[in-house]
Formats: C-alpha cells, structure tokens, sequence
C-alpha cells in the first residue's frame, strides 16, 4: 500500500449561480498580463454547450487523456506514443487553435478620442492583441453561455451523444429548456496525461500534495501539454513561448489561505480538503472497464481512520497535519462516504481529483392545451419513491444519460443513485420544516436513496449552512519545511536574519 496526500476540490453545481466571479478572481491574479489575454485556468460554462475552448470534450478531435489497452491491462497515452512524439514536434495535428479559444482584442480608443470633428459619430474598432491589426469579434471566452445560440452551439454538446431526438429538442422548446453552470480549473489528476505527454519533463506532479505544476525553466514550448490534457487546462502564453496553468493558487495554500476562487466565489459551492489514497493501484483504477470507472476511483481513496492507511501514510512522509486535515475533510464526506460527489468525465482515465455534485433535475413542463401538464411531472407512482410536486427521475428536464455522460462515463446507474439521495435529502428536509409530507412517502425515499434521516440531516448541514472553516479544511503546507530539508546543514552560517539567505560574494 502507497498511500499519499492529495489536495482535492467538490463543486456542488446547485449552488453555482454562474457569475464568473471565480474566474474574474482567477484572471486578476494569475494571467493580467501580457501573452495571457485568452488564458483562463478558471473558467465558468454553461451545459448543454461547447465550452471552451470549443468542444474541448471532443477526444477524436483533440486526442487528450488515455486509451485502455486492448486486453484490459494498462492504459496508453492517448495522444501519441514515442515514435510519433518525435515526428510531431514541430506539427502537432492535435492541438486547439487561437480560433479554438478565441482571439484576444482591445479597442482603437486613439481613433475615439482623437478623431477630428465630423458628421459622423467616431467609433473604437476591434484590433487584435496578437497582431495588433483590425479583426472582427466572431467569438469568446462565454459565447454561448445561458443557450446563447443554442441551435448552433448547445445542439453540438458531445455530451449529447446517445440522446433521443425527443430529449435533444428539449433544447429549443421554451417552456422545457434547462441549462445548469460547470466551473473548471485544472483537475490536478492523480494519473495526469499532460505530465506523459510532455517531451521536455517540464511538467510533474507535488509528492507532498498532489498538484501539478509546470516548470517554465523546463518548458521548451512543445506544447504536447495542451493536447495530451484532455480538459485543455494547460495554455501556451504566445508572448514568452512558455505554456502555463493553474498552480491551485499553491503559495495562498502554503501559507494556509484558500485559493483565489474559493475565497471569491459567492454561491460558496467550493469544498477543499485532503484524500489520501493509494498510488499502488493506479493502473488499476485507470484501466478499469467505463462501467467500473468511478467505482474504482473511489476505492482508490482510502479510509483517513483506518489504521493500517494511517501507518502506510505515515511511512511515505505526510505529515499529522495532513493526516488531521484528511480526517475532518469535506471532500472525502461528499465521493466517498455519501458518494454524492463524481469525477467530471472519468473516461477520459487520468483520474481527476476535483469532483462535482450534479446538479437537481428541475421538474418538467410540458402545455396540454392552455395548461401545463403536471400530473406525469408530480411524481405519482414513480418508482423512484418521490413525493408530489418534487422532481424526480422519471419527469425531469435534464436526461439522466446526459448527466450519464458527463460525469460517469456513461453509466446512467451512478448518476441515478446519486440523485436518488439527493431527493431523499430534499424530501427529508420538506417534511422537517413544512410538514406537508407522509412520514410513510418519507420512509421510502429514504430507503431508495438509501440513506437515513440522520445522513440526510448531514447533508443538507454541509451544503445549505457550512461555515468557511467547515469548507475549507487545510493546514498551512509549510513548504519552507520541504525546502529546509534539502539544503546543506551549514545554511545557518549564510542567514542574513529572519531566514533570508545571504547574496553570494562576488569576485571579479
């Protein structure tokens, strides 16, 4: 058994509002800057839809991620194997263009101000701050949030794949349109594709806590990053040649602060803490069959109060802190112990460690005449245990393979049983503070969502009225720590006070 630490993230998508406030944060810190313009390592989309950049979901087209093997055992990079990493180099067939995310623009506001007097109202023109000519905007960071043009841009959704035409024309009937926000940052995988598939080594993974990180001193502008990434969360900065990507805001963990768009976000749908599992049965989990995927993802995280975990994650290093933090952490009660919280494409097989909770299925509306037609909707005899006028899997506006395909790799069975207790919770909480639910319609959702009055009470606790220490469980990582160990032990002769180091003498 290797077990190791892992600093992990919960969306919980019911509370995202989409006002990109995340992302904003995100941007100010990190890539306002030059060559960075189009970078958004925190970006905020809405589903159904293209994302960005445009259809990153597409792996036929991008080639990200891992390919199982044939005989079920080990999985190969998806992109390229050695051979064709050497012929690819200097033309890469797989990797997004500008036109994928979109080209950065300001305005000519020169001609604005300085125009000379005229009939005509002056106006700022769109010039492009990679070539710095007059372009026109055809697209951008958020182009079809909210089914903005969603016959051209939802209807193209990858995640639609398997859907019937009557579940695919919801999207342009008006009364039965839905649409939910998805955040992303880079997922921090514990088997990440975009440290296989760089040439030049420049990318690795943190022992101490699993974050990713890119070392732009290593980076020689390869970028088989970005098209070995599945998620495209690696960027190539057109200014320096260096590609770059979310660090998980590592010097405010460092020093026991919450990254930038944790701290910013409004909806509070952010959930850090610490998983421990084991890194002896990777090739395990990665390689399993699509049905078994999240199943084997959760077995990969071990137990924080198991014993033996606990020796075996002492022995490789991870500190008590650590240990305390995985132990109260908020991430392991949501994919493990509820198991309300799933990986956002697992197929994909690099194992993300940031999770989601899907979103409630609203209740569908349909017009049978001048009235809606509500007696399918209210959940009379489903089988599914729901009680009247709460959503249910049946009648929901949102299909359920959708979902499927987006956070289960297709296995509508995980998604069902996470929504299962989702209702149950909802139920629960109706008749708890309205009171106009039948302890017996209780005691079956309940039992379907299988779940307890008690767990109910927990999550709800957790998602509705968490407090920010109670979201956030970290210790400060005390990297100064793990630097202090790898330097000589005479560094205390080269202090210059409160741990500053010395400049070295020069000589000329």
């Amino acid at each position: 058994m290797d077990v190791r630490a892992q600093v992990s993230m919960v969306f919980h998508l019911d509370k995202c509002i989409g006002c990109h406030t995340c992302s904003i944060a995100c941007k100010n810190v990190w890539t306002d800057r030059k060559g960075a313009e189009y970078m958004w390592w925190n970006n905020v989309e809405t589903k159904p839809g293209t994302g960005f950049p445009t259809l990153w979901e597409d792996q036929e087209r991008y080639r990200g991620g891992w390919e199982r093997n044939e005989d079920g055992d080990g999985v190969t990079l998806k992109l390229q194997g050695k051979t064709r990493t050497l012929g690819n180099i200097f033309a890469n067939p797989a990797l997004p263009t500008v036109d994928d995310y979109y080209e950065p623009w300001t305005y000519d506001y020169g001609h604005l101000f300085d125009a000379p007097a005229g009939d005509d109202q002056p106006t700022a023109r769109t010039v492009s701050m990679i070539t710095g000519q007059p372009m026109d905007v055809e697209a951008g960071p958020n182009w079809d949030d909210d089914l903005g043009g969603s016959p051209i841009y939802a209807a193209n959704d990858p995640n639609l794949e398997g859907l019937t035409d009557e579940e695919r024309e919801q999207l342009n009937e008006l009364e039965r349109m839905m649409f939910f926000y998805l955040p992303r940052i880079c997922n921090h995988c514990v088997n990440p594709s975009c440290v296989a598939a760089c040439p030049a080594g420049a990318l690795y993974k943190r022992g101490e806590d699993g974050i990713v990180l890119l070392s732009q001193e290593k980076c020689r502008a390869w970028r088989m990053c970005i098209s070995g990434c599945p998620y495209k969360k690696t960027y190539y900065n057109w200014s320096t040649g260096k590609s770059e990507k979310c660090i998980l805001c590592f010097p405010r963990l460092e020093s026991g602060h919450a990254p930038a768009c944790f701290h910013s976000c409004v909806g509070r749908i952010r959930y850090l803490g610490v998983l421990l599992y084991d890194a002896s049965r990777l090739e395990w989990a990665a390689s399993a069959p699509d049905e078994e995927l999240v199943e084997r993802h959760r077995a990969l995280i071990q137990d924080p109060s198991d014993e033996d975990v606990l020796a075996a994650a002492r022995a490789n290093g991870v500190s008590e802190a650590l240990i305390a933090a995985a132990q109260n952490s908020p991430v392991y009660r949501f994919v493990k112990e509820w198991q309300l919280a799933l990986p956002l494409h697992p197929e994909f097989r690099t194992l993300p460690m940031l999770f989601y909770v899907p979103p409630m299925l609203p209740v569908m509306a349909k017009l049978a005449g001048e009235h809606y037609d509500v007696d399918g909707a209210n959940g009379n005899g489903s089988a599914n245990g729901a009680v009247p006028s709460l959503s249910n899997l049946d009648q929901s506006r949102a299909p359920l393979r959708y979902m499927a395909n987006l956070f289960s790799a297709g296995n509508e069975e995980i998604v069902a049983a996470v929504y299962r207790k989702l209702y149950a919770v909802r139920v629960h909480m109706r008749a708890k503070k309205v009171g106009n639910v039948p302890e017996a319609e209780v005691a079956a959702t309940l039992a379907a969502g299988k779940t307890t009055a008690e767990e109910a009470e927990a999550i709800f606790r957790l998602t509705s009225l968490p407090t920010f220490q109670e979201r956030f469980v970290l210790p400060p990582l005390n990297r100064e720590a793990q630097i202090e160990a790898t330097e000589d032990p005479y560094r205390h002769k080269q202090e210059a006070g409160f741990g500053f180091r010395k400049a070295p003498e020069r000589r000329w």
